[in-house]
């Protein structure tokens, strides 16, 4: 650990929880909008979040109504802030819902494999609605197929019917860490990421590195 490393540390222990949150809001909300595949639902940060806006919605019903001047410009400050961190919540869900409903085979095949993808309302949502697609697909033309040929997630032949996200996609990321050396598979390409480098690179490249911190997509 060099002296960068330390001093962040102290920074950030110094800023308030609550800010702290804000902060990681807004890194995984960027980072749901710009990765092309469904990254981990942030469980923990999530329930210290909504927890956070359900105590300052009751709070405003509370002061409602007080003719206090002070007591009024507070409420417009929280006002303010709550709905800051309700859009955040709002945009960061429908990019993930944005995604289950392009690839919801695909993100039911990934959770399977890894259950703290989803949250057990996103799981709800995709099971639920990848039930009603099979149930009017099947009503619709999939039942006169030959019995062989109606699943959706048929692999058969080599040949996957499951559609997943284009991981050659190019994403904008900043190092946070030294990476080191990454390789981008499928070309002779081979370059150093180093702290505080901004790259344009092919999601593949980066991928495990953003999931591991070491890369924050902006």
């Amino acid at each position: 650990m060099d002296i960068d490393d330390l001093l962040a540390e102290v920074t950030a222990d110094a800023i308030p929880k609550e800010t702290r949150d804000l902060q990681e809001l807004t890194r995984a909300w960027v980072a749901e909008r710009v990765a092309p595949e469904l990254l981990l639902y942030p469980d923990a940060l999530m329930e210290r979040v909504l927890e956070r806006i359900r105590k300052q919605i009751e709070l405003v019903e509370e002061q409602t109504g007080n003719m206090d001047p002070k007591s009024g410009f507070k409420l417009i400050i929280i006002q303010t802030e709550l709905e800051r961190f309700k859009f955040l919540v709002r945009s960061f869900l429908r990019a993930r819902i944005k995604k289950i409903d392009s690839h919801p085979l695909h993100v039911l095949q990934t959770h399977t494999s890894n259950p703290t993808l989803l949250s057990p309302s996103e799981l709800q949502y995709l099971t639920q609605h990848q039930a009603l697609l099979s149930q009017h697909y099947a009503s619709s033309f999939l039942s006169q197929f030959p019995a062989a040929l109606q699943r959706l997630d048929d692999t058969a032949g080599g040949v996957s019917m499951i559609e997943k996200p284009d991981e050659d996609t190019a994403v904008f990321c900043r190092a946070l860490r030294d990476v080191g050396e990454v390789v981008v598979e499928g070309t002779d390409k081979r370059f150093e990421i180093q702290r505080g480098d901004v790259s344009v690179i092919r999601w593949s490249a980066v991928r495990r590195a953003v999931l591991s911190g070491d890369i924050e997509l902006i």
